[in-house]
């Protein structure tokens, strides 16, 4: 990396720092109040097949939304996650399903499930800032994702206390349309 590639590297690690600082200071219950926003404002179209994840450490919990989605018919994937540089595949999953465990910490379905498209994608994020650029854990498996399916809606999701005045991005850092929190859905302004 040279110049505007270093700056934008640092300036990325010093935003990942201060969002987790946030996060960690949250709670991850905060997921029951994000839930009933996304059920309420914009939830997935009937039928979608919708990619979750399996929260790690001090994310928010999505856990009671992907549940309600579960109950009201929606087909559950969660991500798998493969070799740096690629987007991420995605496996059936259920609640009751017994999961694998995935690289970097992760939970995944175990390798017989289903491989899957999904319509619908809950995208977590480290901080966002209003313009809907995301700042995650570093590997771009998101963005790829993103930039592989095109067609899929995407919604960010985490604490309230991530968002920044401004998230460094770069251009292959793919903006969301809309985020949501404990405290409601951010409109992007992009």
């Amino acid at each position: 990396m040279t110049g505007a590639a270093d700056d934008i590297a640092l300036a990325k690690a010093a935003a990942r720092r201060v969002a987790m600082a946030a996060r960690d200071a949250a709670d991850p219950r905060h997921g029951l109040w994000l839930a009933a926003h996304v059920l309420a404002e914009c939830p997935p179209p009937p039928g979608a097949i919708v990619a979750g994840f399996w929260p790690m450490g001090a994310e928010i919990d999505i856990r009671p939304l992907l549940l309600a989605l579960q109950g009201r018919g929606h087909a559950l994937a969660l991500p798998v996650t493969p070799r740096r540089g690629n987007p991420l595949g995605f496996r059936a999953w259920r609640f009751g399903t017994p999961l694998a465990p995935g690289p970097y910490g992760t939970s995944q379905p175990p390798p017989e499930a289903p491989e899957v498209t999904p319509d619908f994608l809950l995208v977590p994020l480290l901080a966002f800032d209003a313009r809907g650029h995301r700042l995650g854990y570093g590997g771009g498996y998101y963005d790829r994702t993103l930039a592989d399916l095109p067609w899929a809606a995407a919604l960010g999701v985490g604490f309230a206390s991530q968002r920044l005045p401004l998230v460094p991005s770069g251009l292959t850092d793919i903006p969301l349309p809309r985020i949501a929190t404990e405290a409601g859905i951010l409109q992007s302004e992009a």
